[in-house]
């Protein structure tokens, strides 16, 4: 299919609007590192709240999880409930604490409490975590456009990508923040487009009528309620109770370990602004993952009532209705709002990456640099990374029958997390933790990982027999979390090591929040 003028001119429209956004940041003071990484703390909380909400949205949430729900149901929805209490204890607790104890990256919080090693390590699963998801969210963008035109994926990942490098690299921070307010705006607006067309549709029959078919498919059920130590070993299907453990470390490690959203708090006028816009963040993020999880259902229903054959590979569900069955100009508009979350996401993404291998590498090897050398490399890094996540893409192009995209990401991302929630909970909730034990915490994770990785599923790579990994691979990640603490615990307790003298400061307590 190809798009109509009309939708050509609003993408367009929207593309210019996103670069004279990123040139007019760019003609403004961005000669230091702290005005390019951290916008000299001077962000309105507003403001804040729209980056931190489209920072965690991006197309992965428009493409993959309308796609989980056509073919299974919503069986993510029970993790994004998990999203708001998380949430209040961060605004609370963990943002005043971090607005006192770092400058620009989370990972020298952890540098002060356990040492160098421990900083790599946190910093070195970020960036891994954070290139990987910078890929997918190229992907899932490149799906929507190959189904919509009919354009090659590859070539398309590869302009979305140095479009996003050019306006990130130019801007820093305060380009990828005020971009992120226009994106927010069009990517709720969309949402509410594509619903109220569904819901409304009179070639489905009455108002709701998709409503009722998906219901009476069962789409809309949460997944399995069983509560028992052989759900753990099921490896099909994942129980609400695991889904929720899942994204309640997911959640708590993107708000509390990643730089992405740590950034974000640091960037607020004050501590009481950085603390509302969490909380306002969360108020508009959990409307916005479950309203398009339901656009998921009522697609479902809508091509059941229409007895319409729907795409062979799943992650194709929503771009598959955009093109066939809106109408001329809203698709051009829906299109803008799928690369409004992909850019946001991903120049988030590559700012964040900069900004901790500025900070926590460049910086800790070459102290003597200039601040101009610094930002220099921070722009460098943002082009470099950008391209590298291209190159992810690509190999991510999903095929027919393969596992919904956002499935295999949850997988991937609580794997790749590599203990680093349980390392920062270590330091921040034990004053006897030590750096002894904070290395014995991070081998044990990086044995147990190695092995349930290898050893996992029907065809492992090493087939040890009865001593392979057996359990769900969801908890591999949730599992790694409770190793790190416990080990790193146990060994602290044990054979003692190497505290810092201001350990009572890198400890939180109730008495730090202000």
């Amino acid at each position: 299919m190809s798009l109509a003028f009309i939708d050509y001119l609003i993408i367009a429209l929207y593309l210019v609007c996103i670069a004279w956004v990123g040139i007019w940041i760019s003609l403004r003071s961005q000669k230091s590192t702290t005005s390019y990484f951290i916008a000299d703390r001077t962000v309105p909380q507003w403001a804040v709240a729209f980056t931190l909400m489209a920072t965690l949205i991006s197309s992965n949430t428009l493409v993959a999880h309308p796609g989980v729900v056509f073919q299974k149901s919503m069986i993510l929805v029970p993790g994004f409930l998990v999203l708001p209490f998380v949430l209040v204890a961060v605004a609370y607790f963990i943002v005043p604490f971090y607005r006192r104890v770092v400058g620009m990256s989370a990972y020298e919080y952890i540098g002060k409490r356990f040492g160098i090693g421990g900083r790599f390590y946190t910093s070195a699963g970020f960036l891994l975590d954070r290139t990987f998801d910078t890929g997918a969210t190229l992907v899932t963008t490149a799906v929507v456009i190959k189904v919509i035109t009919g354009w090659n994926i590859e070539p398309v990942i590869l302009f979305t990508g140095l479009f996003i490098i050019i306006y990130t690299m130019i801007g820093g921070i305060q380009a990828v923040v005020w971009t992120d307010v226009i994106q927010g705006v069009i990517l709720m607006l969309g949402g509410l487009i594509t619903l109220s067309i569904l819901l409304f549709s009179p070639a489905a029959g009455e108002p709701f009528a998709v409503v009722v078919k998906a219901w009476e498919a069962g789409k809309f059920s949460l997944g399995s309620t069983e509560f028992s130590i052989a759900s753990l070993y099921n490896t099909e299907d994942r129980t609400v109770w695991m889904f929720m453990a899942a994204m309640a470390i997911i959640w708590s490690r993107k708000y509390i370990c990643d730089q992405n959203m740590v950034q974000r708090y640091l960037i607020a006028r004050s501590d009481n602004e950085a603390r509302k816009a969490t909380l306002m963040g969360a108020v508009l993020s959990v409307p916005i993952l479950i309203g398009f999880n339901l656009v998921g259902a009522c697609i479902y229903g809508y091509y059941e009532l229409l007895e319409i054959e729907p795409p062979a590979v799943r992650d194709q569900i929503f771009p598959h209705f955009i093109a066939h069955f809106l109408p001329v100009g809203m698709v051009g508009f829906i299109v803008a709002a799928i690369l409004a979350a992909s850019m946001s996401s991903i120049s988030s993404d590559l700012n964040s990456i900069a900004t901790v291998i500025n900070r926590d590498y460049f910086q800790w090897f070459f102290p003597r640099f200039s601040d101009t050398v610094r930002l220099r490399i921070g722009r460098i890094s943002v082009v470099l990374t950008g391209f590298l996540s291209a190159y992810i893409a690509i190999l991510l192009i999903p095929k027919e029958d393969t596992e919904p995209l956002a499935t295999q990401f949850l997988v991937i991302a609580t794997v790749i997390s590599s203990g680093t929630l349980g390392l920062f909970l270590l330091g921040f909730l034990t004053r006897k933790a030590t750096r002894t034990g904070c290395y014995a915490g991070m081998g044990a994770c990086i044995l147990f990982t190695a092995w349930a990785v290898l050893t996992a599923g029907s065809h492992p790579v090493i087939d040890i027999g009865s001593f392979n990994y057996s359990m769900n691979t969801l908890l591999i990640g949730v599992t790694g979390q409770l190793i790190v603490f416990v080990v790193g615990y146990s060994v602290s307790l044990i054979f003692g090591g190497y505290r810092p003298k201001d350990c009572e400061n890198l400890v939180f307590r109730l008495r730090n929040k202000k």
